[in-house]
């Protein structure tokens, strides 16, 4: 058994979550510590992160070390959001809190931060699948944005960030000196353009009939049974009801009606308002919150890292699913992509043995493959670099930064010089690992592409076999390949610098 500890240096909290840990017994949570501090308050007014705040962070910090201490914690995770990850003094900030507390934080991205909410939800088992059965959203509502999530018939469609966290929605209403009594008028007017955006761009008419909510206030009031009788669900109708109710309510009276503090109580309806609204536009009837947060996403992860347990749900497939959305935004061939991927990792597999990559980077084979030629939307004339823009600018949930610019430039040197790490570490902090991956994907995806660049999908079958420094790719095809002969033999140069191995065609034909 593992006792795990999980920190959530959020924007307006700070919480550990210990839990045990074990293939027997599962993960329980033994401990839920919180403390209120506002550093998002901080970034998203002023940019930085002020001295009190560092001071009382560092304190609690402390305070958990001493209660992780007690429990005899096994390891940890300590994660920041985007209260740190928008902070311009974010490194200065990160620095003190490991000399003043020992403690490491991991600033992790958007991307990574909505994932782990969502492994969270999705080891709700049972629930989680009932619920996607028919359209679903999940809504992750946190202080600096939100997370839209839609589902369909159990696959992962969309995932889109807006930038209308509560403690956003809270210092712009600030500024206008509103009364509680325009807490919704002004709410509504202030999301409604980039709500409307969204359902036009990726929803269209359709309409979806279940929200799970993932917040730190409408979860609250649903998991405690104060909207139903059912822990943790409530109707559209029910739900509306108890917004419209709870806006027009004096604060103190409300906050002491909730069971909750004033300051709370004005989080709670910015986050209530916005799971209102979301629900009208969606045309949702239902609503559910799991009742989990960040720190259960971390719990999860490390279990599953640890093979400590294992979850049911297949998130890669959910990862491939971002691919593909934007694959189909940028009107990609879908059928040449299939035969392209299959082709790459025919070679990724075969060549375990010299590579050296692992799992996860077959995953960002596959990514790069669905992407491989999204900047045509742009530019027929500059595809890589193109590519390589919409990637960088677009979020593809589950992965980190450092992922996204790896797949990025492997789509993007696909097509355009490659560029040696001297060169490029002049424009990039990505380390020397990353950039080998991104040389040796690139020398897959260039072969493999090479392979097809008829885009008639005249293959088969490809069989790669390595022997005596090379690879050979035996293809069975009864169609005249001297053009992916003629194109293998540029693109092998690079492979063969790469790996030390020469790509070689032959031909197997059918009788």
């Amino acid at each position: 058994m593992k006792v795990f500890a999980a920190i959530d240096v959020g924007s307006y909290e700070l919480a550990m979550k210990v839990f045990t840990i074990s293939r027997s017994g599962g993960m329980k949570e033994v401990d839920h510590v919180r403390h209120r501090i506002e550093i998002g308050t901080d970034t998203y007014m002023t940019g930085k992160i002020s001295k009190a705040h560092m001071d009382e962070l560092c304190e609690v910090l402390l305070d958990f070390k001493k209660i992780m201490g007690t429990y005899k914690v096994d390891d940890y995770r300590a994660y920041g959001t985007s209260a740190l990850r928008e902070s311009e003094n974010m490194t200065i900030i990160l620095e003190q809190i490991r000399n003043r507390t020992g403690i490491e934080i991991n600033v992790i991205s958007n991307s990574e931060q909505r994932f782990l909410n969502y492994k969270a939800v999705a080891s709700k088992g049972a629930d989680f699948d009932r619920i996607i059965e028919k359209s679903t959203a999940i809504v992750d509502i946190g202080g600096g944005s939100m997370q839209i999530s839609i589902f369909n018939k159990d696959s992962l469609v969309t995932t889109q960030n807006l930038k209308l966290g509560v403690l956003r929605l809270r210092g712009r209403l600030r500024k206008l000196q509103a009364g509680s009594l325009h807490f919704e008028e002004l709410v509504e007017e202030m999301v409604n353009n980039q709500f409307m955006i969204f359902k036009k761009m990726f929803l269209k008419d359709k309409t979806i009939k279940n929200i799970i909510v993932v917040d730190d206030y409408v979860s609250n009031l649903l998991c405690g049974q104060k909207l139903s009788g059912t822990k943790g669900y409530a109707d559209q109708e029910t739900y509306h009801a108890f917004v419209d109710n709870m806006i027009h309510k004096n604060m103190s009276v409300a906050s002491r009606e909730l069971g909750i503090s004033e300051e709370n109580a004005v989080l709670t309806f910015y986050s209530a308002i916005l799971v209102k609204r979301i629900m009208q536009v969606l045309g949702s009837e239902m609503l559910w919150s799991p009742g989990v947060t960040l720190c259960d996403g971390m719990a999860y992860e490390y279990a599953s890292e640890n093979e400590l347990m294992t979850l049911p749900h297949d998130f890669e497939k959910d990862i491939l699913a971002c691919a593909d959305d934007i694959s189909r935004r940028y009107q990609s061939q879908r059928k040449r992509i299939m035969a392209l991927e299959g082709i790459s990792l025919t070679i990724f597999d075969s060549m375990q043995s010299v590579h050296g990559l692992s799992q996860r980077e077959r995953l960002l084979l596959r990514i790069a493959v669905r992407l491989y030629d999204c900047g045509k939307y742009i530019s027929l004339t500059r595809v890589g670099e193109c590519s390589y823009s919409i990637i960088m600018a677009t979020e593809i949930i589950g992965l980190s930064h450092v992922e996204r610019e790896i797949v990025a430039n492997v789509v993007k040197y696909n097509r355009v010089e490659f560029d040696y790490y001297e060169e490029l570490g002049r424009e990039t902090t990505l380390d020397r690992m990353s950039y080998l991956t991104i040389a040796k994907l690139t020398a897959i995806l260039r072969v493999a592409n090479g392979l097809d660049r008829s885009h008639k999908q005249k293959f088969k079958d490809v069989k790669v076999t390595l022997s005596e420094g090379k690879m050979v790719l035996t293809v069975d095809t009864d169609a005249d390949i001297t053009l992916e002969k003629g194109l293998l033999d540029t693109r092998a140069k690079f492979f063969e610098e790469v790996f030390s191995v020469t790509p070689v065609i032959r031909q197997k034909k059918s009788l």
